[in-house]
């Protein structure tokens, strides 16, 4: 029998029943509806599937559910604040919009782990999220707009 996982997503615990070494990925999408985080090549290379676990980018595609428990997964669905989402629509940095969601997981784990990074910060950052629709500078500027946002509103806290 599958003793229940407890699972800390967007701010909610959530009780799922399912095989401990299930990638995370699964029971996000399948169990919990939470569908924005997207399964691509299942083998933690191309970046669709990012989420962030205790604030650090993490594939969902090769991360066991059990090894999670006790730690804060957030999804594209749960991020705040929104303004790294709001800069992307602003610089209409998504074309097909597959990747997306683990681009902008990755975005806001350099946000917050270094609010002033430089444009090759943000190129390394993503040097392992794929993306073929050739939106690369919108996605540039999106961070970039991103980063300006987090350092003004911390200059006026």
């Amino acid at each position: 029998m599958t003793k229940p996982l407890e699972l800390h997503i967007n701010g909610q615990t959530r009780s799922v029943l399912s095989d401990p070494e299930t990638p995370v990925i699964y029971i996000l999408r399948n169990e919990l509806g939470l569908v924005g985080t997207k399964q691509g090549c299942s083998l933690g290379q191309c970046g669709a599937c990012t989420i962030l676990v205790e604030g650090k980018a993490e594939r969902a595609c090769t991360t066991a559910a059990e090894s999670l428990q006790g730690k804060c997964i957030t999804t594209i669905e749960g991020l705040e604040p929104s303004f790294i989402k709001d800069a992307f629509i602003v610089e209409q940095a998504a074309q097909c919009g597959y990747c997306i969601p683990g681009i902008i997981m990755t975005a806001a784990a350099l946000v917050n782990e270094n609010p002033v990074a430089s444009r090759e910060d943000i190129r390394a950052a993503l040097k392992e999220n794929l993306c073929r629709c050739g939106t690369h500078s919108r996605i540039l500027k999106a961070i970039e707009m991103a980063l300006q946002t987090k350092l003004e509103r911390q200059s006026h806290a």
